[in-house]
């Protein structure tokens, strides 16, 4: 049918319901086709027309369309058969479920069996997942919703939910000036002619020379409008063209002005989540509002029906982590909240720092875990080092320009030069930290690594006192977000200062604020001390709510880590405090925690953490709550010596809270985890001159913690231990009282002491080789689940293999542990995870995998066809994308866990979008076929490698390629035809780890400059793999002859040999000899890496515990050390 021809049906559809043919209206639109009335298909649902719902349904999709379509035809017979069962209509039953449900028992035959047990109970609720199952109505309202969400969802309704904006009685108005045209060629026209049909063209019988008046004054047709006119576009779901009014609720302010066109097709209804044939069945008493990503995340993936196409998968945590707090992400939270004890929290006293002045706020930095910032009511800001334990930065408050600031300030300063400090705090990537203090000033900082902090912006931000600040991302810009005494809040470009925003309408000074977004829109909580709540968007239009706080209180506003779940806590002027958990789509308290004291003196802080838990200093204690459960889960009073409001703030895993003390110091709690790092930290310091004077011995001795952030290659470099634990470190028999602890040139010292450390012997590390009952394939591909909690191997003939390590005295954690053997684990079904294979040799196939974020689907290839596997049940819920070309690698875009890069053997990049089954646009760019592709969520790139040993940058905004540079190939090496070129981007997602079988290189992207590049000596063997430690503060290089070598990442230089003699034993025949063809680091664990071998083998390798770590850095003034130790031969050495 043409374009006009729809648009005609739509003219006439308009008409139909104007004229209330209700049935006939409804009846075009199922035979049409191209209008789905949602309004109407509500009603006949609520009705239980389930005849009419699957007739009207008939004429958009098939029962076997696609998964959309499948799922919404089962939901309906589903409820149907339920009512029958509810009215004890047994024959109707058995009648529904052999005529409407058998079709579903081809695609899943246990649920149909679940389903058709029902009959035998007499009461269906008996069932465990229908217990909850209320009366018709109900039932119905929740399935309703969900429908609703598939149909937007289905790529089939796409354009046709919403009908086009026309004017009242669009036909008629057409009619009207087709019929003033031929009155108008009438030969005699008359004044008031007479129309009396529409069958023919009009003539007037008479002669006269007036023309006819036109249709917008006097219409020929009366077309008068009715009070039942179709419905506008607004009245048809979600998409509107144009901002609603504003609604109260949360949901319905942030949906209203989106400008994408299909905002559910974001929301991943068809999410991957943990599946249970039991929860087809189940659905829940009430639908989940706070987060519209995870409303459908029903588990229904795998056992509604396996289907060629593949699904949407949802989210698993926001691309972007609010940036006003600093939500602890700790290892494994995907892994589900019951893996947590109120022993994760760090509660016991690892030390106690003096600052000198009362603590007013504190911020942990984003990536490197132990820097902790400090700002008092001094106005001094301190950044301290919590291995060094050593205070590496501090700046008291002063004006940096007296020229620029105004009167005000000057006459404030001149009655106080004291000004206290409000908030302290890292921007997302640690580069800045902005201080907000009680007189007027804020203050951004850049921060270099170790002391090096430097004057960025200082903005007059408010009349009086700046009371909080933060920084967000709107528009993909970084800024600050602050507010103050004089009740408004300001947005300031954080590279310019320039004002972006401001933001009035308080009526009391505003107290704190709160950025945050949910999918594409940003938005800004703040609080004022008359206890009002209000929320805005980066635009003029004022703010979208106003709530009260509990309590009129002062309050504070935080997200989880994850951004579904949002707590405030505050103290009113009676002292009464409160935190609680809001429903944000109803703008109502969810939830309030018990616990809190009375008479209150300051208000109370808290923190979230894990998405698991509630912190906040009351009483002279920290206070801890699950955020499931309103009782106060435990205390902490740590030894003593605590306000009776103290400051708290954890670091980004949760492993550390840093508490203020009464006597203006901070405590520092750790829990296990914490304990270890900080072990692991100990000794470490940022200043290379500090190191002759640490006057106690610390063992073991740490090597290289460089600031991530700070430029590859700059003076920065690896700091030296102290000499005495860098000697015991290397094994060397002299006793410590035979090295000077003082030294007048510790340069000369260092180069004639220092020598790289050699593991040659399994007693020298920890080495575990996992439990295998399969058979010897090589490992081709190898990853720890983002839990750390299990390791995934991918073997040569396409099977893939999971070790699972169980929490037990040995490994309270239940992480991966060389000290612990793991399960190879398999569903009970016995079931393998195999991927399709062409009738090429599988030996040439290139395979891949990439690993969703919750840990519990694997997508994957070997040459055939994609595959999705359930990690839970090792079934594969699709496949997709046949061969040729076939898949070579695969990575999920960061910030949309539906669209995937997808790398391909005739050289070309797929942006392929999951949810719809299409594939947005293809990259072309190498030559030869794509060996690696890495996302940067800071730069918004894909970094692509190829076998062609080239790198291409493309922006993920329009996909277009940025750049591209070819390795350069050492002088007197050949690269292999095919050589893996792989790359990954370092914790501060601008600087790039290429890896090449003659090299490692450093990039600093987007420009692709390279900054180093390191070249192992021959007699090593090519490099077969290489990857950052989890910190990225190391790089683990696996090579053919066996070894793995450690590299400082900030220097590329060689610290550490692990020998093959060390975690492998002697072959029989010096031919049959394995050797790593890949290697994974653990995702918390930054001395722990695992090895798949050539003989189908994964080996698990960590430091001795007594060590700590994988050697010491050599001293940046002396290189490598001689060649004999390092077994450089010139070139370990880095090379630019």
């Amino acid at each position: 049918m043409t374009s006009l021809s729809r648009e005609l049906v739509f003219l006439i559809l308009q008409f139909l319901d104007e004229e209330k043919f209700k049935e006939t209206v409804h009846k075009l639109e199922q035979e049409s086709g191209f209008f789905f009335n949602m309004r109407y298909f509500e009603e006949i649902v609520t009705n239980g027309e389930w005849d009419e719902v699957e007739k009207y349904l008939s004429g958009f999709t098939k029962v076997d369309d696609n998964r959309y379509s499948m799922k919404i035809f089962f939901e309906i017979r589903k409820q149907k058969y339920l009512e029958a069962l509810d009215k004890r209509d047994r024959a109707k039953a058995v009648e529904i479920l052999v005529k409407d449900l058998k079709v579903f028992s081809a695609f899943n035959e246990e649920l149909f069996k679940e389903i058709t047990q029902l009959l035998t109970l007499e009461n269906f609720r008996e069932n465990e997942q229908l217990s909850k199952y209320g009366d018709t109505k109900s039932a119905r309202g929740i399935m309703l919703i969900e429908l609703k969400k598939l149909i937007e969802a289905n790529p089939l309704f796409r354009e046709k939910l919403q009908f086009p904006t026309l004017k009242n009685s669009r036909l008629r108005t057409l009619i009207n000036q087709s019929l003033n045209w031929q009155h108008q060629l009438c030969k005699n026209p008359k004044p008031n002619p007479d129309i009396k049909t529409l069958f023919v063209d009009h003539s007037c019988g008479q002669p006269n020379g007036a023309r006819a008046p036109s249709p917008v004054t006097n219409p020929l047709m009366g077309a008068v409008p009715k009070a039942g006119v179709f419905p506008p576009l607004s009245a048809h779901g979600p998409f509107q063209p144009a901002p609603a009014p504003l609604p109260t609720s949360l949901a319905g302010w942030m949906a209203s002005p989106s400008p994408v066109p299909h905002p559910s097709a974001s929301a991943g209804p068809m999410g991957l989540t943990a599946p249970n044939n039991a929860a087809m069945i189940k659905r829940p008493r009430t639908p989940p509002t706070n987060n519209p990503a995870m409303d459908y995340q029903t588990a229904d993936s795998e056992h509604v029906l396996k289907r060629s196409r593949p699904f949407g998968i949802s989210d698993e945590q926001p691309s972007n982590l609010p940036v006003n707090i600093l939500p602890a992400a700790f290892t494994g939270q995907s892994h589900g909240q019951s893996s947590y004890s109120s022993d994760d929290l760090p509660k016991n006293v690892a030390f106690t720092l003096s600052q000198g002045s009362a603590i007013k706020s504190m911020d942990f930095h984003p990536v490197q875990q132990i820097l902790l910032l400090v700002g008092t009511n001094m106005g001094d800001i301190t950044v301290w080092d919590l291995g060094s334990r050593e205070s590496l930065v501090h700046r008291n408050f002063k004006v940096w320009d007296l020229g620029a600031i105004s009167m005000a300030l000057q006459a404030s300063l001149s009655s106080d030069h004291n000004s206290s400090v409000n908030r302290v705090m890292w921007s997302p990537d640690g580069n800045l930290l902005g201080v907000a203090y009680s007189k007027y000033i804020v203050h951004i900082y850049s921060y270099h690594g170790g002391d090096d902090l430097r004057h960025h912006l200082e903005i007059e931000a408010h009349v009086g006192s700046v009371n909080d600040l933060a920084f967000s991302y709107p528009n993909k810009q970084l800024c600050v977000v602050t507010c103050g005494e004089d009740r408004v809040i300001k947005v300031w470009d954080a590279v310019t200062g320039a004002k972006q925003y401001t933001f009035e309408g308080h009526e009391a000074p505003v107290y704190s604020v709160c950025p945050h977004h949910k999918e594409n829109i940003q938005f800004i909580f703040s609080t004022a001390t008359d206890g009002k709540i209000k929320a805005w968007l980066y635009d003029n239009m004022g703010s979208r709510v106003d709530y009260d706080a509990p309590g009129h209180s002062s309050t504070t506003m935080a997200y989880s880590a994850d951004g579904t779940r949002l707590f405030s806590c505050g103290t009113n002027k009676e002292g009464d405090s409160f935190i609680v958990e809001w429903n944000e789509s109803e703008g109502a308290v969810k939830r309030t925690y018990h616990g809190l004291g009375k008479r209150s003196v300051a208000v109370v802080q808290f923190d979230t953490t894990k998405n698991r838990f509630l912190a906040a200093g009351d009483e002279f204690k920290v206070k801890f709550w699950d955020m499931d459960n309103v009782n106060l889960l435990t205390t902490a009073d740590a030894e003593g010596g605590l306000p009776s409001s103290p400051c708290v703030r954890f670091n980004k895993e949760g492993i550390l809270l840093a508490v203020s003390t009464n006597d203006n110091g901070i405590k520092i709690l750790a829990n296990a985890d914490g304990i270890k790092l900080l072990r692991t930290m100990e000794g470490r310091s940022f200043d290379a001159s500090r190191g002759s004077s640490v006057s106690v011995v610390k063992a073991p001795a740490i090597g290289t913690f460089g600031a991530a952030n700070a430029t590859v290659g700059t003076s920065i470099g690896d700091r030296a231990a102290p000499v005495a634990a860098m000697v015991s470190m290397n094994n060397d028999n002299r006793s410590l009282a035979d090295v000077k602890p003082r030294i007048a040139d510790e340069s000369v010292e260092k180069s004639r002491i220092w020598k790289l450390t050699e593991i040659n012997e399994p007693s020298q590390c920890r080495s575990l080789r996992l439990p295998d009952s399969l058979s010897g394939n090589r490992v081709s591909r190898l990853i720890y689940t983002n839990s750390g909690l299990a390791i995934l191997a991918l073997a040569s003939n396409a099977v893939h293999k999971l070790w699972k390590w169980q929490r037990t005295d040995r490994n309270i954690t239940g992480k991966a542990t060389a000290s612990v053997v793991p399960q190879l684990w398999q569903p009970s079904s016995g079931i393998l995870m195999t991927n399709e294979l062409t009738d090429t040799n599988p030996e040439d196939a290139v395979p891949c995998f990439a690993l969703s974020k919750n840990d519990s689907y694997v997508m994957s290839a070997s040459g055939g066809k994609i595959s999705l596997f359930n990690m839970m049940t090792f079934k594969t819920m699709t496949t997709f994308m046949p061969p040729p070309p076939a898949a070579t690698f695969l990575a999920f875009h960061p910030q949309d866990n539906n669209i995937i890069a997808i790398g391909m053997e005739d050289s070309s990049i797929q942006i392929y979008n999951v949810r719809v089954d299409e594939v947005k646009t293809k990259l072309k760019g190498h030559q030869k076929r794509i060996t690696g592709l890495a996302f940067s969520h800071v730069l918004n790139v894909l970094v692509s490698s190829g076998a062609d040993s080239q790198l291409c940058v493309w922006s993920t905004d329009g996909w277009e390629k940025q750049t591209n540079k070819f390795l350069q190939i050492p002088t007197g090496r050949a690269a292999a035809p095919l050589a893996d070129t792989r790359v990954q981007f370092h914790q501060d997602q601008k600087h790039l780890l290429a890896v090449h079988d003659t090299q490692i290189a450093i990039y600093e992207a987007p420009k692709l400059e390279c900054l180093k590049q390191w070249v192992p000596r021959e007699a090593s063997g090519p490099i077969t793999h290489a990857t950052y430690s989890c910190d990225s503060q190391s790089i683990y290089v696996s090579f053919e002859d066996g070894s793995v070598g450690v590299l400082t990442a900030l220097t590329l230089r060689l610290r550490c040999r692990i020998n093959p003699t060390s975690y492998l034993p002697s072959p029989p025949n010096p031919s049959l000899r394995a050797y790593p063809l890949v290697i994974a680091a653990h995702p918390s664990e930054p001395n722990q890496f695992a090895l798949g071998l050539t003989d189908g083998g994964v080996v698990v390798l960590e430091p001795q515990e007594s060590e700590g770590k994988w050697g010491t850095s050599p001293p940046l003034e002396n290189g490598a050390g001689p060649s004999t130790n390092s077994g450089a031969a010139g070139s370990d050495q880095p090379q630019r």
